[in-house]
């Protein structure tokens, strides 16, 4: 919870997630998965972190993630695994989906984004807390 609200924080107000934060995160989640189950946990959390990065990564190359948010992911996927992460990026695309239409809404665009004009395209919303959402969800869902 606390690193998820520190990169809520960090991306709203820098629109960065950094690096100090998630890879310190996705390397306690390799050990204590592998200390907790094994080398079955082990290939449990590579699992969820292979998951993240290639879900996550692939919405990079297409220009719609930033690059923290795809470590994020894989951090997040290497503490919970590849079945919980998978019903969380769900509950993320569900999350980010009603955050960007509010966002849209507060910030006047949200007409021009329904009708397909305008320059919303190039607008960046910070997705952490669509993240810290769905990944906060998935524990509910189980």
């Amino acid at each position: 919870m606390i690193v998820l609200s520190v990169a809520t924080f960090t991306d709203l107000r820098n629109r960065r997630i950094p690096n100090w934060l998630v890879l310190p995160f996705l390397l306690a989640g390799l050990v204590v998965s592998t200390w907790m189950h094994g080398w079955r946990g082990l290939g449990q959390s590579f699992c969820g972190l292979g998951l993240g990065l290639l879900i996550y990564g692939f919405l990079f190359f297409m220009g719609g993630m930033g690059a923290g948010d795809v470590k994020l992911a894989a951090a997040i996927g290497a503490w919970i695994g590849p079945n919980q992460l998978f019903i969380a990026l769900v509950a993320t695309a569900m999350a980010g989906g009603i955050m960007v239409l509010l966002w849209a809404l507060f910030a006047g665009h949200l007409k021009d984004m329904l009708k397909g004009t305008g320059d919303h395209l190039k607008r960046k919303m910070p997705y952490a807390p669509a993240i810290a959402v769905g990944t906060l969800l998935s524990f509910f869902a189980r």
